[in-house]
């Protein structure tokens, strides 16, 4: 029709024509963009940006291709929402589309570090718990195991509560990884290393200097340093890089002289105490309290058998022991005392302060600007950050592997100690107190916090970022969060269902007859 035939027509039909010819584009537009959708969402689209072999091989390999039904699920419905929930799904799909595309433009897979993009806190970020359930409709499938019962029941009381997500306990299920237990352990590992002598008695201490204890009736020992006992400044200037409310104001504390181990609670230390005291069956907390609390009992009631494998699939031997509660933590100190006739407990926060800085007063035990090792900042978008120094002597989110690692792997701080940064998380006999420095004045000696809901933990982990794992960085236990999961009725008083990088080191106070003064 020419242009001006078209305005000859009658003005109603002019319109009738607009209209249709609108019509007929938005269907084409609908029909394209429908059609680019479902391109858009095959597996083969996905595997274009995603290209590291992790993704498409273990796919490939997941209870998700290789199943008895023979159905395939595929990469869209793990990782967007159901496609009923039309707007919800396609906002999703933008989303992740236009991350994945920048990614792809910008970034180069070999850079990315596939076995931490593996690992629960990331999978969360993308595995929606609505397209779960839309597929596993029934939690109690025939074959189910009684572990499993167990876990879902927990699931169906708790989903909405405790926003507990499928993925916790699945995290195989849509990428086989080899490496991934989930069940229950039915025993303790057998240690291979350190010496085969047991033990008739303790170690005797006559000086105040480094000593190793031999645990009486087993094959472990472990290595006690002798620090003296001094005045430091504890805490961090407004000035340090970093700086947090918490670790303010500064002040002076004098610490008396103590033992500390050398190293973080091995697997091997704690496995002993697990095989010495374990509890049968699930014990009542309140029991355990109980008799744990009386002054009196010869027989210390232990840590029942763990829900899962608390070692992660990383190895047991010398690596930290991980998972278990500030309660399991002070067991463990209290039966070591039973057993060496000592006074071992957990460090103050201040005596872990003054043993981590070594004698130090900077933000780390060694050299280094926190801003030169820190992720954290924009220009981390364009230049990486410093790890020289500061991975001789850390352990923590460049350079872990995205788990725990040997005492052997670092170097020791000015007072011998390793691990004292990174690596886990250590425990503190301290309540956590965010005001707790002002509290208490500008000179204090021996202090200890007693009263508040959480517990002091310090050092920062294996994922940390290096302005985490500054001396005076402090932080807090958080029992409810690191319990979610937990599917068992009562929750462990023992063990930590939704935490890897926490652990402890025990101190030792030393007979008066000894102490320096």
């Amino acid at each position: 029709m020419s242009y001006s035939s078209y305005y000859s027509q009658p003005k109603k039909k002019r319109k009738g024509l607009v209209f249709i010819a609108g019509f007929l584009f938005g269907v084409i537009c609908f029909i394209a963009f429908y059609q680019m959708s479902v391109y858009y969402s095959t597996d083969e689209s996905c595997m274009a940006c995603h290209v590291h072999p992790h993704a498409t091989d273990s796919w490939k390999l997941s209870k998700h291709v290789n199943n008895r039904s023979g159905v395939t699920v595929h990469c869209v419905d793990c990782h967007l929402p159901p496609k009923h929930q039309t707007l919800n799904h396609y906002m999703a799909k933008a989303n992740l589309g236009i991350k994945d595309v920048w990614s792809y433009l910008t970034k180069d897979s070999a850079d990315f570090n596939w076995d931490v993009k593996s690992e629960l806190e990331h999978a969360v970020k993308y595995i929606p718990n609505e397209s779960c359930k839309e597929c596993h409709r029934n939690l109690f499938p025939g074959g189910i195991t009684d572990g499993g019962i167990t876990a879902h029941l927990y699931y169906e009381e708790n989903e909405k509560k405790l926003d507990l997500q499928c993925i916790s306990c699945h995290l195989d299920a849509g990428h086989h990884n080899p490496n991934y237990t989930h069940g229950k352990m039915t025993g303790i590992p057998t240690s291979t290393s350190g010496t085969l002598t047991v033990f008739t008695e303790a170690t005797t201490v006559t000086a105040f200097a480094d000593y190793t204890e031999q645990i009486p009736g087993t094959t472990v020992s472990l290595n006690m340093v002798a620090i003296p006992g001094g005045t430091f400044r504890m805490g961090s200037p407004e000035k340090e890089s970093f700086h947090k409310a918490d670790e303010s104001p500064v002040r002076e504390v004098t610490v008396s002289s103590f033992f500390i181990a050398e190293v973080e609670t091995t697997w091997e230390q704690y496995w002993t105490f697990c095989g010495n005291t374990m509890s049968e069956g699930r014990t009542p907390p309140e029991k355990v309290y109980a008799n744990n609390s009386n002054p009196n009992v010869d027989a210390i009631s232990g840590p029942t058998p763990p829900f899962g494998y608390p070692d992660q699939g990383w190895g047991y031997g010398n690596r930290p022991a991980i998972t278990m509660t500030h309660y399991a933590a002070e067991t463990f100190c209290q039966w070591l005392s039973k057993k060496t006739g000592k006074k071992y407990r957990l460090p103050t926060e201040a005596e872990w302060e003054y043993a981590a800085r070594g004698g130090t007063e900077t933000p780390y035990f060694f050299s280094g600007n926190p801003k030169d090792f820190s992720d954290q900042g924009f220009w981390r978008k364009f230049f990486d950050a410093k790890t020289d120094s500061i991975s001789t002597f850390v352990v923590y989110g460049k350079n872990s592997k995205n788990k725990t690692q040997e005492p052997s792997a670092i170097k020791p701080n000015p007072f011998g100690l390793k691990n004292m940064l990174g690596n886990v998380m250590e425990y503190c006999a301290d309540k956590y107190d965010p005001e707790a420095y002002g509290k208490s004045g500008a000179s204090v000696t021996d202090p200890l916090v007693t009263e508040g809901e959480d517990w002091v933990v310090r050092g920062g982990n294996y994922t940390s970022d290096a302005a985490d794992v500054r001396v005076a960085a402090r932080d807090y236990s958080k029992h409810d969060l690191w319990l979610k999961t937990d599917p068992q009725q009562p929750k462990s008083i023992w063990w930590y269902s939704d935490i890897r990088g926490i652990g402890f080191r025990i101190i030792c106070e030393p007979d008066e007859s000894i102490r320096p003064n």
